[in-house]
């Protein structure tokens, strides 16, 4: 990761302030974007190579001024996103177009503003930020679910496009990492790992050639399992597992 410029979106907290401060130890530059930026500007009194940035991501207009600001981006990590249950009980349209709106057109409008510089130079990295959530629908997780299962649809589709124009998309689908957001699930969560360990996995596999970066490799295996499995089976046995 010595020498790009990279692009964080998402660095406040969680996940993006884990990688973050990981690059920020090499000579890179980078900048890193969020909604907050006392947590960013914190970052960046700490490293000299890292510039915060203030951006809510769901502002198309904001995100493609805040690209042209940046200038020259080499690798975009987008990890912003959000999360909270919508259950069938009480569904909310609302709290639902609020997570499609972070977690996936938050990807989207960097995605469009990212492109047209990336395919003109013919290099540049996209890192898309999904979930294991996304392979199949979960228990009172129907909008999250949602959101990442169309961010893993969406990196597959740009990596088909993107094949021959020296623009490299991957995608990232974590587990349970500790995060201000999953602390507050009220249920067990399987494998839970830190967000330092969540970045060292990413860092690790974007060093690799390869799409997909999975982790933790237990719980991302069993997921995937678990989009193989037929439908007559995997809802009985995830309304056994979940007591859903």
């Amino acid at each position: 990761m010595n020498g790009p410029n990279v692009w964080i979106t998402g660095a406040g907290s969680g996940i993006g302030l884990a990688v973050a401060e990981r690059i920020a130890t090499s000579t890179s530059r980078v900048i890193v974007s969020g909604r907050r930026l006392e947590p960013l500007a914190e970052l960046a009194a700490r490293h000299a190579n890292v510039r915060a940035l203030s951006l809510d991501v769901t502002d198309r207009d904001a995100v493609r001024q805040a690209v042209a600001e940046i200038g020259l981006i080499d690798i975009a990590i987008l990890c912003a996103g959000t999360h909270r249950p919508t259950p069938a009980s009480n569904f909310d349209a609302q709290s639902v177009r609020n997570l499609i709106d972070t977690n996936l057109m938050g990807i989207v409008n960097c995605v469009e503003a990212l492109l047209p510089p990336m395919l003109e130079r013919g290099t540049g990295q996209l890192v898309l930020v999904g979930s294991v959530a996304g392979y199949r629908g979960l228990p009172t997780a129907a909008g999250y679910c949602a959101s990442k299962a169309a961010v893993i649809a969406l990196a597959e589709a740009l990596r088909l496009d993107l094949a021959d124009t020296g623009v490299d998309v991957r995608l990232v689908s974590p587990g349970f990492v500790d995060t201000p957001l999953t602390q507050e699930n009220s249920f067990p969560m399987p494998d839970l790992i830190t967000a330092e360990k969540a970045a060292q996995h990413i860092l690790k596999g974007l060093a690799k050639s390869g799409f997909e970066i999975a982790f933790p490799a237990r719980f991302a295996f069993a997921m995937r399992c678990l989009r193989l499995l037929p439908d007559r089976l995997y809802f009985p046995l995830m309304r056994k597992v979940t007591g859903c």
